[in-house]
């Protein structure tokens, strides 16, 4: 069934979508005029960031994207099965990807505090943990109406959001993943 998308809808789903676009972009920016203007900004005792185990992290969340496109191209043929054992596998692999983060998080020697390096990294990955935790709140969401019998028989709006959202995730981390860990 093709999605039914209302100038009404398209408006609630649009402007918080451009806000956490420029909300991101202020902060790249903001990472990279901090990081041009001092080269040696990594906090004492640090000379990089190990790559990886956040790489590892990385090909999860972005793979992550494919699963939860194929969850939606099941919805589409009405295979409410297959819907949802591909929507766990996505919740399953951001699931992966926040402890992953938790767990570097715990083993780094710098903090929050401990300069403008270690203020924005933990900023930088910490909001989009948020928006990651936010993905898989929503994805735990469509997975529960699943199981209302002729929820998505109107239509699937609030999957497609669900998804759309999912992505900007994803492209938001590649993003970040570049800025930081790759670019040291």
């Amino acid at each position: 069934m093709p999605v039914i998308i209302t100038e009404h809808s398209l408006k609630l789903f649009l402007v918080p979508f451009l806000s956490e676009t420029f909300i991101f972009l202020g902060f790249f920016t903001a990472y990279i005029v901090y990081k041009t203007a001092n080269p040696d900004w990594l906090p004492a005792g640090v000379s990089g960031l190990e790559v990886r185990d956040p790489a590892i992290n990385t090909v999860i969340l972005v793979s992550s994207s494919f699963v939860i496109y194929l969850a939606e191209r099941a919805l589409a043929r009405h295979d409410l099965i297959t819907f949802r054992q591909f929507l766990m596998l996505s919740i399953a692999m951001g699931s992966y990807f926040l402890v992953g983060q938790a767990i570097e998080w715990s083993h780094l020697s710098f903090g929050f505090t401990t300069g403008v390096f270690g203020g924005m990294f933990y900023l930088l990955t910490g909001f989009h943990g948020l928006h990651v935790l936010t993905g898989i709140l929503l994805q735990i969401l469509v997975f529960g109406r699943s199981f209302i019998p002729g929820n998505y028989d109107t239509g699937h709006f609030g999957v497609n959001a669900t998804s759309i959202f999912w992505h900007f995730v994803d492209v938001i981390w590649i993003v970040l993943f570049v800025l930081i860990y790759i670019w040291q």
